[in-house]
């Protein structure tokens, strides 16, 4: 499999990606897709995880290179394994049989077409899950139109130079302001089933950074405006990983101050469907094992 040149995502590198080739382009990755670890997981939202678990797909290399970043060993350091896009849907078909509430395809956006072929040559009956930064080109979400039933963007940032200084994309609202609204114009509004999981939606998240309030606030002011559409899922769990040396800021934890500072502005815009992650909870609660299983 070859793709070239590859534009899937924003940076538009124009890499040429063939299936033994992991040097080209922003997200180092070849063609054929590269996964960590496939398995039940259970630190979703509730709406997600359910009581069996979503079925978690985590993907290697990644389209941006945010300095925070939990999932580093995978996302900048590449560590995963190159599977065809047959066993891709196999895995798809094996996390359905373990009784996963939904297939959680996570940071996909740089195999967008490889995923796309894999739901084509196998559609679970459980909803496809496209878990991702937001950082997303308008022509690959509509490449999706059909095929993802909820979608778990992030919504990181507003303003282009804390984008630039944290995860290297100064265009990063450019596109999520496209890719957003697209989301949740394809699946409606969120539906959950009787036993109160998600069938179809588009769920917003957002991680508060210590320091960052006034962040936060843009991002929720922007996103209040879509309140009908989807739900919000606002995060408090920020923990210091990755590489944040020389950031003072993003070194700490969040204080109490500004957790209150974010929620009362959540309740000011009235936006009442979602999710709020305690403080108590830290990022490395949810970070599972990258050692292959399931691959």
């Amino acid at each position: 499999m070859t793709v070239s040149p590859c534009y899937q995502c924003p940076r538009q590198c124009g890499a040429v990606r063939t299936d033994d080739n992991n040097h080209g382009g922003f997200c180092r990755m070849p063609a054929l897709p590269v996964v960590a670890r496939a398995a039940l997981h259970y630190g979703e939202e509730p709406c997600i995880s359910g009581t069996n678990g979503s079925g978690t797909i985590f993907f290697s290399g990644c389209s941006l290179h945010c300095l925070f970043c939990q999932n580093e060993s995978i996302s900048h350091k590449g560590f995963g394994k190159t599977i065809s896009i047959e066993r891709l849907a196999d895995i798809f078909r094996e996390l359905e049989n373990d009784g996963a509430h939904n297939i959680n395809l996570v940071n996909p956006t740089h195999f967008a077409a490889q995923i796309r072929k894999a739901i084509e040559l196998y559609k679970p009956s459980v909803p496809i899950l496209y878990n991702s930064s937001g950082y997303e080109r308008p022509e690959t979400i509509h490449m999706l139109d059909g095929l993802v039933d909820v979608y778990l963007p992030d919504c990181k940032y507003i303003h282009s130079e804390i984008a630039e200084r944290f995860s290297g994309a100064s265009d990063y609202f450019e596109y999520a302001q496209m890719a957003i609204p697209m989301m949740a114009k394809q699946t409606g509004p969120v539906q959950l089933d009787e036993h109160g999981l998600i069938r179809k939606g588009t769920i917003v998240r957002h991680l508060v950074l210590p320091g960052h309030t006034r962040e936060s606030i843009a991002v929720l002011d922007w996103l209040s405006q879509y309140k009908d559409m989807l739900w919000i899922s606002l995060m408090f769990q920020y923990t210091p990983m990755g590489n944040v040396t020389g950031l003072k800021e993003l070194q700490r934890s969040l204080t109490r101050r500004e957790c209150d500072k974010v929620w009362s502005h959540v309740v000011s815009l009235g936006i009442n469907d979602g999710y709020i992650q305690s403080l108590d909870s830290t990022g490395k609660d949810m970070i599972p094992a990258f050692d292959l299983t399931g691959v």
